[in-house]
């Protein structure tokens, strides 16, 4: 059976327009608590947090590099090269 924390609930982002309403702070944190292999953050935290949680679990090998995280790269760096 699936345990409460088996499922985030947060999805990963799917555009650039959703990483653009993050809160910067919010996601820095998280993504040092990845770094450091905290566990999944739950309803206390906001999508920020765990959008940089999730962000730094993968930077060090936790989390597998999903299709939603290699989609998100690539739009931000059309973006960045359209600029």
């Amino acid at each position: 059976h699936l345990g409460a924390r088996d499922v985030s609930e947060y999805q990963p982002l799917s555009s650039v327009r959703e990483l653009d309403v993050l809160d910067d702070d919010d996601c820095v944190a998280g993504y040092l608590a990845g770094l450091d292999g905290a566990p999944e953050p739950g309803s206390d935290k906001s999508k920020s947090y765990w959008h940089g949680w999730r962000n730094g679990m993968m930077d060090k090998g936790r989390l597998h590099i999903d299709e939603p995280a290699r989609n998100l790269a690539a739009e931000v760096v059309r973006r960045q090269r359209a600029h």
